[in-house]
């Protein structure tokens, strides 16, 4: 069956789904998007990915044609139309056919897409050993410059860390902000273990509110694990009992090792595990 995408309302073939060359989202990476995973033929928490994207277009003056409520039945359509169950979802608008110059107010039609694939992100053996990841000499933006909470069409800052994880033979690798603390991987966030307590750096990191990264927060305090966010560095990493990441496509996958270090006892340690089996729990109860 060949796969269907959404544009403005109507599918298409993958083969024929087209926007205009001019579109500033091509142009200039001026849009927003937002990565969500279905479970069972459902979104998990789409009215929270919604909220997300509209405050990322409010962020950067960029008006969604179309109600929230158009826009989850569009999702929905679309995953219906190719018959996902547990798939990903891309939902991306751009800012519209513009001309060869910045300016956003002499553009014209956002677009609105739908995709909706399988995916798989990192290989089951990654979920049952964990992830080796290192940290990145690219910086993280700076969120005086362009907030990370806003996500955008622009990925390079991700793309440039992510570039420097494979260049050392790793799938993730870690991001430091501008004042040198732990921010995030380059499409994950992060979490450890020290002591019983799960630890994540705070929004005023540079991080995205990863809806995730929210999940597993509540989870954990249904078990009884306390949670902090809190400001850490890499010498909190190093010396963490456990690591894992968060993310809409990578779920929850553990860390055994970043920079050569071992992590605790460089296998998967019980809290990751319990959350993980958790949150399973979770999207399969969503169904």
């Amino acid at each position: 069956m060949t796969l269907q995408v959404n544009i403005n309302g109507t599918l298409v073939p993958k083969e024929d789904a087209k926007i205009s060359v001019f579109d500033h989202g091509l142009l200039y990476g001026d849009g927003v998007f937002e990565g969500m995973r279905s479970y069972g033929g459902r979104v998990f928490r789409l009215e929270q990915h919604l909220r997300r994207l509209w405050d990322s277009a409010r962020a950067i003056c960029l008006d969604i044609p179309i109600s929230r409520e158009e826009m989850a039945d569009r999702v929905n359509t679309t995953l219906q139309a190719n018959g996902i169950q547990d798939g990903y979802v891309r939902l991306i608008v751009t800012r519209g056919i513009g001309t060869l110059g910045l300016d956003a107010h002499l553009t014209r039609d956002p677009q609105v897409i739908v995709i909706t694939d399988h995916i798989a992100l990192y290989p089951r053996e990654y979920y049952d050993e964990g992830l080796k990841i290192v940290t990145a000499s690219t910086v993280r933006n700076h969120p005086g410059a362009l907030n990370p909470r806003i996500k955008s069409l622009n990925y390079l800052n991700n793309i440039l860390a992510k570039i420097e994880g494979h260049q050392a033979g790793c799938v993730e690798a870690l991001m430091l902000n501008h004042l040198g603390e732990v921010s995030e991987c380059t499409g994950d966030n992060i979490f450890l273990v020290r002591d019983g307590i799960l630890r994540t750096p705070p929004i005023s990191a540079g991080i995205l509110e990863g809806v995730t990264r929210q999940a597993v927060i509540e989870l954990a305090k249904e078990e009884g694990i306390p949670v902090e966010e809190i400001t850490l560095t890499r010498h909190d990493v190093y010396s963490a009992d456990e690591c894992f990441l968060t993310g809409s496509a990578a779920e929850v996958v553990p860390v055994v090792m970043v920079d050569e270090r071992t992590i605790g006892e460089g296998k998967p340690g019980p809290i990751t595990r319990r959350l993980i089996d958790r949150f399973h729990r979770l999207v399969r109860s969503s169904e």
